[in-house]
C-alpha cells in the first residue's frame, strides 16, 4: 500500500470520527471532561483518552472505564479526532454510536 494511500485512508476515518462525536454531542450522548466523567453516574459504553494525558487521569479513566464496564481506546491527538480543543477525555453513554467509533478507531 503506497503512502499516500494509507494517508489519504486516515484522513478520512478521521473525518467520520469527528463527524460520529459531533452528533453524539448535539444529541446529549457525549461526556467531556474527567470532572463530569466522575459525576455521571449512568451507563457508559465508550471512553476515548488521549495518549498524552497525563498519569493521574490515566489511572482515573481506567478506573472509571472497570467501574463503568466501558471500552477503553487510547487515541493519537483527541482535540483534533473529536474536533474539542483541549479535550483529553470523552465518554460516550450510547451503544451504537460507541461502537461505530470504536470501529473506526481500530480500524475495522
Amino acid at each position: 500500500m503506497s503512502a499516500k494511500k494509507f494517508t489519504k485512508g486516515l484522513v478520512k476515518r478521521l473525518k467520520s470520527v469527528r463527524g460520529l462525536i459531533s452528533i453524539a454531542r448535539k444529541a446529549g450522548f457525549c461526556i467531556i471532561g474527567q470532572d463530569n466523567l466522575l459525576g455521571y453516574d449512568k451507563k457508559l459504553y465508550l471512553l476515548l483518552l488521549d495518549k498524552t494525558a497525563g498519569e493521574a487521569l490515566k489511572k482515573c479513566t481506567n478506573f472509571l472505564s472497570k467501574q463503568k464496564n466501558a471500552s477503553l481506546l487510547m487515541v493519537d491527538n483527541l482535540p483534533e479526532v473529536s474536533g474539542i480543543e483541549n479535550c483529553k477525555v470523552l465518554g460516550i453513554k450510547n451503544k451504537a454510536l460507541s461502537e461505530e467509533i470504536a470501529k473506526i478507531i481500530k480500524g475495522e
